[in-house]
């Protein structure tokens, strides 16, 4: 039997370094969350947070990511520089400290960091033991130290020419360390830059670096951080990004805070204008601290917690709130979002409560109380509060624990929202008005959904919510073959139906000019029976319970006159869709017919029949006039002129509009949704003055022969 000799270079000194570090390995997820590209973007979290608490403590200004085609990353800044001196309890250096040893760093002391995001100590050394190689170079005294590792245990790879290489033969350092001073620094010039590459036993060859992640994030903490530029840079080429023809480069830099934040992210026209809160507030929690015997004793520790919060408020009905603790995205809230929640409802039912009897509320009706998504709708906010060592529910930092924030922010949101409300001035009672109105709105439009649905509930199974009867349906059930035509008014519906395909085109009348929903609320749109009509016919739903996939027609098309009026409902009917259906919008299944101007009947020469040419515009009219004219054939010159759609009989309207062989439909699209918004503003919304200046200035190019047509 023969045995092998023990391999002298694993020595107890490895044993020290790798012990915790193996456990990161053996239990990834633990620590990152996943093994996958949700975890490989959280290790990059971790290293660009460090750069980021430079920036956070007045140190860094200029941070720098580089994403490389051989799947390593550089993230590089000009902070402090990690520290190059020995610590004393380990003898090591501080850049091995914190590259190879958990919960150290300069997070724990308080001396370095008033408000940090890397709290637990473990950010840079898990990505460090979870890396086939790690680089890190420091700039401090004038001098470049670097330290290389692998899979967390320091030492040397033996590169080839081309450059640094994980599959180099690595050996590792075994009496001691050495912290490599490898060139010069420019005099005041510091900073560290860490390269590293993910190590492929821990994660799969189908993770990859996200970059519109990299870029959300980047500006997120630029928004976040005011003065602080991340530049991004993708040299990968991969298929699908902005890099793939090449290299590609971006730099972030804003100055405005969490106002430019929220006014970022704000999807529709204001309500309000963006309101900035802040405030703070102390606690005292009691901590384990490390006394000089090298014993944890809990101390009593006074706490200061910064809010700042903007918030505003829009004219649609969706929610979009952000929270960070020291700049670090909570995506699952905790204790400041919902200290914001409790003081945003507690002022806005005290306000209407208030007004009650101008918004026409019962404070003794019960069912009549304002609800946290009722105060929500059309919200977006940005909600921050910085505190040092705050508590997270795990590595991952996604759900904030630390108790005593919630009644901080509550308290500051009372206080300077009640302020708001409060206003003296004309502009800041307009807003509170405005929005006391839109919330009151909500409330009542979500009573009346709940009645509705109560009395849909008590309906027994045979009976079932029938169709409106003006409604002439089709016989397919195939979505994706059928039509639903909304036609101006009940003497084109005549002519339609006898124009239509009846196995796949439905009709559904309408009288005349509907609610204009653009000014209108949400439960005035409910109760204006066109509107609901229209919305019961296509079978999906309105607003935030708009189901796409629920819809009954494949295709929308808005018949209607070509004249100003027709025109006008055209508009009216366009508002109601991109307001409360706006996915039909979005998937291109909205469309308007386009019935002719004009029918030309041409004289057929002997025996041969006449034949009929119809324009769809007074240049084509005039073009068509001249082809006949120089080809010699006669046409009679009482030409007609569609003023309606009534006015065609059943085989014209088929053949001009309706038969899907001959016809022509405009799909109506919104490729650019902020644009389309102010359209509809300006042409549909409540302001008056932008819409008669935008009238005024177009008067004088206005041809009076074309207002009918």
């Amino acid at each position: 039997m023969t045995t092998t000799a023990p391999d002298s270079s694993y020595t107890a000194r490895h044993l020290s370094v790798l012990e915790g570090l193996e456990a990161v390995r053996k239990r990834p997820g633990m620590y990152i969350g996943s093994t996958d590209s949700r975890g490989l973007m959280h290790c990059l979290w971790e290293i660009i947070d460090n750069s980021v608490d430079e920036a956070l403590a007045g140190n860094c200004d200029d941070i720098r990511v580089v994403l490389h085609a051989d799947t390593s990353v550089t993230v590089e800044d000009n902070g402090r520089g990690i520290p190059v001196d020995v610590e004393p309890k380990t003898g090591l250096t501080g850049v091995e400290v914190v590259f190879t040893k958990l919960h150290a760093g300069g997070k724990f002391g308080g001396g370095s960091y008033t408000a940090s995001g890397g709290l637990h100590g473990v950010g840079a050394s898990v990505v460090n033991a979870l890396s086939s190689r790690l680089d890190v170079e420091v700039d401090r005294a004038s001098k470049v130290h670097r330290m290389t590792f692998h899979r967390g245990e320091p030492g040397r790879f033996a590169d080839p020419a081309s450059g640094p290489d994980p599959d180099a033969v690595f050996t590792p350092f075994v009496d001691r360390s050495e912290l490599e001073i490898v060139g010069k620094a420019k005099r005041g010039v510091t900073g560290t830059r860490v390269r590293y590459w993910a190590d492929r036993q821990i994660f799969p060859k189908n993770a990859v670096f996200s970059y519109d992640e990299l870029v959300t994030r980047a500006r997120q903490t630029t928004f976040l951080v005011p003065g602080l530029r991340i530049t991004l840079r993708d040299e990968r080429g991969v298929p699908g990004t902005p890099g793939e023809a090449g290299p590609v480069e971006e730099s972030f830099q804003h100055t405005g805070g969490t106002v430019d934040f929220a006014d970022f992210l704000a999807p529709d026209t204001a309500v309000t204008a963006t309101w900035h809160l802040t405030g703070s507030g102390t606690f005292t929690e009691t901590v384990p601290v490390l006394d000089e015997r090298g014993h944890m004793s809990p101390q009593p520790v006074e706490r200061e917690c910064e809010v700042d919060v903007a918030m505003r408020w829009g004219s649609g009905y969706g929610t979009e709130v952000r929270s960070f603790v020291n700049i670090i995205s909570t995506p699952k809230g905790g204790s400041h979002l919902a200290g914001f929640e409790a003081g945003l409802l507690k002022v806005v039912r005290k306000a209407v409560e208030t007004n009650a009897r101008r918004l026409k509320v019962s404070t003794k009706d019960t069912s009549q109380r304002i609800e946290k998504d009722d105060a929500l709708a059309g919200l977006t906010a940005v909600v921050t509060v910085r505190l040092a060592e705050p508590q997270f529910e795990g590595q991952t930092k996604e759900v904030l624990g630390t108790a005593p924030v919630r009644a901080i922010v509550a308290r500051v949101i009372e206080s300077e929202l009640t302020a708001r409300f409060n206003a003296t001035t004309r502009d800041g009672k307009t807003q509170a008005a405005l929005l006391l109105d839109k919330i009151v709105a909500e409330m009542n439009a979500r009573i009346s959904a709940r009645k509705q649905k109560e009395i849909s509930r008590r309906k027994n199974a045979l009976e079932s919510s029938s169709l409106p009867a003006k409604l002439a349906d089709c016989r397919s059930t195939d979505v994706g073959r059928s039509e639903l035509f909304i036609v101006e008014g009940d003497s084109a519906l005549g002519t339609a139906k006898l124009a239509r395909s009846s196995d796949f085109q439905a009709l559904l009348p309408i009288r005349g000019k509907i609610l204009n929903v653009q000014k209108a609320s949400l439960s005035d749109m409910l109760k204006n029976a066109e509107c609901a009509a229209i919305i019961q016919v296509i079978g999906a739903g309105s607003g935030r319970s708009f189901d796409l996939d629920a819809a009954r027609y494949g295709k929308i098309v808005l018949m209607t006159d070509a004249d100003v009026d027709g025109a006008h409902i055209r508009t009216l009917l366009l508002t109601l869709f991109f307001r409360y259906m706006r996915p039909m919008v979005d998937a291109g299944r909205v469309y308007a017919a386009v019935p002719p101007l004009h029918r030309i009947e041409v004289v057929g020469s002997g025996r041969k029949k006449g034949e009929y040419i119809y324009t769809y515009s007074e240049a084509e009219l005039a073009s068509t006039l001249k082809k006949l004219d120089r080809a010699g054939r006669r046409y009679k010159d009482d030409i007609q002129r569609y003023k309606g759609l009534g006015e065609m009989d059943a085989d014209q309207l088929a053949e001009t509009t309706m038969d899907p062989r001959h016809r022509t439909l405009r799909r109506v699209t919104a490729q650019h949704a902020e644009a389309a918004e102010r359209v509809f503003e300006l042409l549909m919304g409540s302001d008056v003055a932008p819409r008669k200046q935008f009238i005024v200035e177009g008067a004088q190019g206005l041809d009076r022969a074309r207002i009918d047509a």
